[in-house]
Protein backbone atom coordinates (compact mmCIF):
# COMPACT_ATOMS: atom_id res chain seq x y z
CA UNK A 1 0.00 0.00 0.00
CA UNK A 2 1.62 3.56 -0.86
CA UNK A 3 1.37 6.04 1.42
CA UNK A 4 -1.42 8.06 -0.52
CA UNK A 5 -3.86 5.30 -0.17
CA UNK A 6 -3.06 5.57 3.67
CA UNK A 7 -3.02 8.66 3.74
CA UNK A 8 -5.93 9.10 1.89
CA UNK A 9 -8.08 6.33 4.19
CA UNK A 10 -6.87 7.82 7.05
CA UNK A 11 -8.60 11.52 5.99
CA UNK A 12 -11.69 9.66 4.74
CA UNK A 13 -12.14 7.86 7.83
CA UNK A 14 -11.77 11.36 10.01
CA UNK A 15 -13.85 13.21 7.72
CA UNK A 16 -16.28 10.32 8.34
CA UNK A 17 -15.92 10.31 12.02
CA UNK A 18 -16.54 14.16 12.00
CA UNK A 19 -19.55 13.98 10.00
CA UNK A 20 -21.11 11.01 12.08
CA UNK A 21 -20.19 13.55 15.22
CA UNK A 22 -21.64 17.13 13.51
CA UNK A 23 -25.52 14.49 12.68
CA UNK A 24 -25.34 13.66 16.05
CA UNK A 25 -25.26 17.37 17.13
CA UNK A 26 -27.34 18.40 14.33
CA UNK A 27 -29.95 15.67 15.60
CA UNK A 28 -30.15 17.50 18.55
CA UNK A 29 -30.32 20.90 17.73
CA UNK A 30 -33.36 19.98 16.05
CA UNK A 31 -34.72 18.61 19.22
CA UNK A 32 -34.32 21.47 21.43
CA UNK A 33 -35.51 23.31 18.42
CA UNK A 34 -39.10 21.14 18.78
CA UNK A 35 -39.27 21.31 22.76
CA UNK A 36 -38.40 25.25 22.76
CA UNK A 37 -41.65 25.47 20.06
CA UNK A 38 -43.52 23.44 22.49
CA UNK A 39 -42.47 25.49 25.60
CA UNK A 40 -43.91 28.88 23.69
CA UNK A 41 -47.47 27.03 22.62
CA UNK A 42 -47.58 26.52 26.48
CA UNK A 43 -46.76 29.85 28.06
CA UNK A 44 -49.06 31.90 29.54
CA UNK A 45 -49.12 35.37 29.39
CA UNK A 46 -48.94 38.15 32.39
CA UNK A 47 -52.27 39.22 31.08
CA UNK A 48 -54.07 36.00 31.39
CA UNK A 49 -52.32 35.00 34.46
CA UNK A 50 -53.75 38.45 35.67
CA UNK A 51 -57.30 37.23 34.39
CA UNK A 52 -57.10 33.86 36.11
CA UNK A 53 -55.74 35.17 39.60
CA UNK A 54 -58.56 37.97 39.50
CA UNK A 55 -61.59 34.93 39.14
CA UNK A 56 -59.86 32.73 41.44
CA UNK A 57 -59.91 35.85 44.12
CA UNK A 58 -63.17 36.68 43.18
CA UNK A 59 -64.34 33.24 44.48
CA UNK A 60 -62.53 33.38 47.24
CA UNK A 61 -63.84 36.53 48.33
CA UNK A 62 -67.33 35.23 47.80
CA UNK A 63 -66.40 32.26 49.92
CA UNK A 64 -65.34 34.80 52.70
CA UNK A 65 -68.65 36.79 52.26
CA UNK A 66 -70.83 33.84 52.69
CA UNK A 67 -68.58 32.32 55.95
CA UNK A 68 -69.03 36.17 57.04
CA UNK A 69 -72.70 35.27 57.45
CA UNK A 70 -72.53 32.22 58.43
CA UNK A 71 -70.31 33.24 61.85
CA UNK A 72 -72.61 36.26 61.99
CA UNK A 73 -76.17 33.93 62.36
CA UNK A 74 -74.84 32.45 65.50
Amino acid sequence: MEMTDLWSSVLTLGVGFIGFVLRGYVLEVQRLQILLNRTREEYVTKVDSNQVLGQIMSKFDRIEEKLDRLVERK
